[in-house]
């Protein structure tokens, strides 16, 4: 059987259980989108956002990328926030880092590298925007597992100072004041999620 094949085969699983728990389930659900969150989380496959809080179809409005990365020029990520904020009127914005994250440990073991492909510009930019805010002493990094905890922390908070600093989120906090962003990390090793801060209108961190 084909990876493909073996998707269809639980899907169809998946569907059927669903109708016969309820059947009104996908009609509901066919009709719109109300999420109340957007998840802006890692591509890692072990952190798939809707599975971690049990979320159902419907309930979270999600964009991932490696490491979690937010750009205001990234219209491919912009265009989701703005599409979530202005349209769907969500309440709250999650920014969800992970610890053994591979995005985060690439950049920072490796050195800058002029290549022009698409993942070491992106890895480019991480270790560059990240290593400022990091231990640059090796008394301070002698503990790699530690190191790499705080870098995907501060990272986090990197991006959502970012986030709370575009045009979109500032001119959305001036009509509601009430949209909340909330940094998180998950841990693959206890499989929680933590709320590391939060911030609210005018960017105050709570």
């Amino acid at each position: 059987m084909t990876s493909i094949n073996h998707l269809l085969v639980k899907n169809r699983s998946w569907a059927t259980q669903q109708q016969w728990r309820d059947p009104n389930f996908f009609p509901q659900l066919a009709q719109a989108q109300k999420p109340q969150i957007l998840w802006i989380g890692c591509s890692d496959s072990r952190v798939p956002a809707e599975t971690i809080v049990r979320a159902q179809p419907g309930e979270l409005f999600v964009h991932r990328n490696i490491a979690n990365v937010i750009e205001e020029q990234d219209d491919n990520l912009m265009s989701v926030v703005q599409y979530a904020v202005e349209h769907l009127g969500v309440g709250a914005i999650v920014v969800c880092g992970h610890y053994g994250c591979g995005g985060i440990q690439s950049a920072l073991s490796n050195q800058s590298s002029p290549s022009e492909d698409s993942l070491t510009r992106r890895l480019n930019t991480l270790r560059a925007n990240l290593e400022p805010h990091l231990p640059a002493d090796t008394d301070s990094r002698s503990d790699d597992t530690a190191h790499l905890k705080n870098a995907v922390s501060t990272n986090v908070q990197l991006q959502l100072n970012t986030l709370s600093e575009t045009q979109l989120i500032q001119r959305a906090w001036q009509r509601n004041t009430a949209l909340t962003l909330f940094g998180c990390i998950y841990d693959l090793h206890t499989g929680f999620l933590n709320v590391l801060e939060q911030r609210n209108a005018g960017g105050r961190v709570t």
